[in-house]
């Protein structure tokens, strides 16, 4: 017999200490909860947790320790017209497990119901069929590693996948491709310092679940957006955790985290705690809805049947709830103290803004960050949208957060495929969107700009498709994006056209001169700078295969590429010009008369009010003074830039671009041109003087910095 003392209500979880562990599980709705352990031969003990206090069930458990595989079986009410699923047939996670052993094995036992008839009760027990948590040890020789904290305004993102940037390395051994271990290895940390960036956003690694309908389909979960465990890291991302089961992802991932920090290197997470992995009123029964359905999920208010869902996958987090407030935040607490991730991506983040229907930038999740004194302090970025009414709030956010710019996007893909129209806010993207930012005090910084991101094409797709190009995702083509704002260049996917085949080089590294110059945060999708394709398809949540894994073999070809973006990083990292930290006012600086930033048409003319609203595409430069940054260095002194043009072709045709005249300065020489993939950094020797024209190709940058 299992002898079982009282243990404590906090925290909640399962806590080892040393000696033994402690289990604490929150349920309102809960009439008796059972711990059940597992044995390495899956055999099951059940315990009663003996103590209730403040809505939490707990006991400690002596000599049980790390490896030790739990579940619960919460006795209650099943009721849900009001609500209430508890069903001590059906196995649950705990909301707080630290690992998490095995999958889900997809079976009517999961189910409250019977196939066929959502009316009925399935009394099957579901143990056979779910992942078990693990009692994990929380010791780890972290040697001194310390938050990198890194500024913003230095920060350029690499949004990337643990297994599709490694799976299919060469130089990574075959035993850790695909997991943390293969993220953290020599070859991969060299890529990324030799870029220039300087922090990766992981794709989310929590755990998650793989649907059942998508793996009937010989398809999987693969971006990972279905979150069962918000405290553990995946074990399919484990070299050795996720057959071993006792935990060793836990050890991997930290593991993983230090090597960046060694390498200089922020590790962001996606995280997804808007929904669940449970589904609408037809899902599974794996956790969080066994446990307290009112508490965890938004109910519709007039039949607690149905899931409020502003989500699309079924259920929405119940962020009007104390207890899901509280996993959120001790989740968020947990990786920043014990993980040691330098920050967040708030995947939906408008869902947790919404208290009742509308989104409400002054939410109780937003009140908790801004007070919480380890959250408010790590990198806060949000995907302002969400898929409910009102759920598109780009500029909506508070001023603590950054946000992913789905405006940036949208205007740089607009100009580049010559799109009239849209000078005017292409200038308010470039400079760090002050029209949606300043208003509220944030800066430059808030923007967090992208041209490409794991949800639609990649960069070279985007030259190269019309069209979405999703076949291989099993529905009919009708799923993702349809209007990319893309354009192939002349020929729909692969062409041997020499021309169009150059063409789009010179697309891709304008786009990416456009990224990496531009006032705000850069983020780059992994891959990008190798060339990468999905062969049209802006869908690939579901292709765990070499349609999304990055072809390094192939990307060997690509190396000009490489360097070219390395280039411009370094040229952004020299340069606090290219990323300042407050937004351009336009007054004069020094005694020239020029301002901190100045446009110009074609004819090295003054842009008027009529050339910005013109219905025509055409060429457009800019003017960077390196004498008007207007905040101070660390010790307070004023900093002093290079001054640079940027000349924007985005025609087709090639165009004589004459330089402004001497106030902006008399002798310019080249050190970006798109043009040219060799061209990212090293000046040109040659000389421009002040009113000569410059000849653009067509859909180019051109990037000269001042002399004199």
């Amino acid at each position: 017999m299992v002898r079982v003392w009282p243990g404590s209500a906090y925290p909640l979880g399962a806590t080892y200490d040393g000696g033994g562990t402690n289990f604490a599980l929150f349920s309102e709705v809960a009439d008796r909860v059972e711990l059940c352990l597992f044995d390495d031969s899956g055999r099951e003990t059940r315990i009663d947790l003996p103590e209730r206090e403040a809505l939490v069930w707990h006991g400690y458990l002596p000599r049980v320790g790390p490896g030790q595989r739990y579940g619960y079986r919460v006795h209650g009410p099943y009721d849900p017209a009001a609500g209430l699923r508890c069903n001590p047939n059906k196995l649950l996670l705990d909301p707080y497990a630290k690992a998490i052993d095995g999958a889900v094995e997809w079976n009517e036992a999961l189910f409250s119901y019977r196939f066929g008839d959502p009316d009925s009760v399935n009394d099957d027990d579901s143990a056979p069929y779910t992942p078990r948590s693990v009692v994990i040890s929380p010791f780890f020789d972290w040697e001194n590693d310390t938050p990198l904290r890194i500024p913003f305004h230095q920060t350029v993102i690499y949004e990337a996948h643990v297994k599709g940037l490694t799976i299919n390395h060469p130089r990574i051994p075959e035993d850790v491709r695909g997991t943390y271990s293969g993220l953290a290895h020599p070859v991969m940390i060299d890529h990324l310092k030799r870029l220039g960036v300087t922090a990766v956003e992981l794709m989310p690694v929590h755990q998650f679940v793989h649907d059942g309908g998508l793996l009937d389909r010989g398809l999987s979960n693969y971006w990972g957006y279905n979150t069962i465990g918000f405290f553990a890291p995946h074990n399919g991302y484990s070299s050795f955790g996720g057959d071993d089961g006792h935990g060793g992802q836990v050890q991997e991932f930290k593991a993983m985290v230090k090597a960046l920090h060694r390498a200089g290197i922020e590790v962001i997470l996606d995280v997804v705690y808007n929904h669940t992995a449970e589904g609408n009123h037809l899902g599974p029964t794996l956790s969080f809805r066994g446990i307290d359905n009112p508490a965890y999920y938004r109910l519709v208010d007039d039949d607690k049947r149905f899931y409020y869902d502003t989500t699309g996958t079924g259920n929405s987090l119940n962020v009007r709830h104390h207890e899901s407030l509280r996993l959120l935040m001790d989740s968020l607490r947990y990786w920043v103290n014990e993980m040691h991730v330098d920050g967040f991506r708030f995947d939906l983040a408008a869902t947790l803004a919404r208290e009742f229907h509308e989104v409400d930038r002054l939410a109780a999740f937003f009140d908790l960050v801004n007070q919480d004194p380890v959250v408010s302090q790590v990198k806060l970025i949000a995907e302002p949208w969400d898929v409910g009414d009102g759920g598109y709030q780009v500029g909506g956010f508070p001023p603590l957060w950054t946000e992913w710019n789905g405006k940036y996007r949208d205007t740089v893909r607009d100009l580049w495929r010559g799109e009239p129209g849209v000078l005017g806010e292409f200038a308010s993207r470039f400079t760090g969107s002050p029209d949606l930012y300043e208003i509220d005090g944030r800066r430059p910084i808030a923007s967090i700009n992208f041209i490409t991101a794991h949800d639609g094409f990649t960069l070279h797709d985007l030259v190269s498709y019309n069209e979405k190009h999703n076949d291989a995702n099993g529905e009919g083509d009708r799923d993702g994006e349809s209007h990319n704002r893309s354009w192939n260049t002349g020929a729909e996917g692969p062409t041997d056209d020499a021309d169009i085949v150059a063409l789009r080089g010179r697309r891709v590294r304008s786009f990416l001169a456009t990224l990496l110059l531009s006032q705000g945060v850069p983020m780059i999708c992994h891959g990008d700078e190798l060339g990468r394709t999905q062969r049209g398809n802006n869908n690939v949540y579901c292709q765990d295969n070499d349609l999304s894994w990055i072809d390094w073999t192939a990307a060997r070809d690509e190396e000009p590429l490489t360097r070219f973006t390395a280039g411009l990083i370094r040229l952004r990292a020299e340069h606090p010009l290219f990323r300042r930290r407050r937004f351009f006012d336009g007054r004069p600086v020094g005694d020239s008369g020029a301002t901190d930033i100045a446009w110009f048409r074609g004819d090295g003319e003054p842009m008027t009010d009529g050339d910005w609203t013109a219905d025509d595409a055409r060429t457009l430069t800019v003017f960077l003074n390196g004498e008007g940054i207007p905040e101070p260095d660390a010790l307070g002194d004023q900093i002093v830039d290079d001054s640079f043009l940027l000349l924007f072709n985005p025609l087709l045709d090639a165009a004589a671009v004459t330089l402004p005249d001497e106030r902006y300065g008399r002798s310019w020489q080249v050190v970006v041109d798109t043009a040219d993939p060799l061209l990212a950094g090293p000046e040109r020797t040659a000389s421009i003087k002040a009113g000569a024209a410059v000849e653009a190709p067509g859909q180019t940058v051109i990037v000269l910095r001042r002399v004199y």
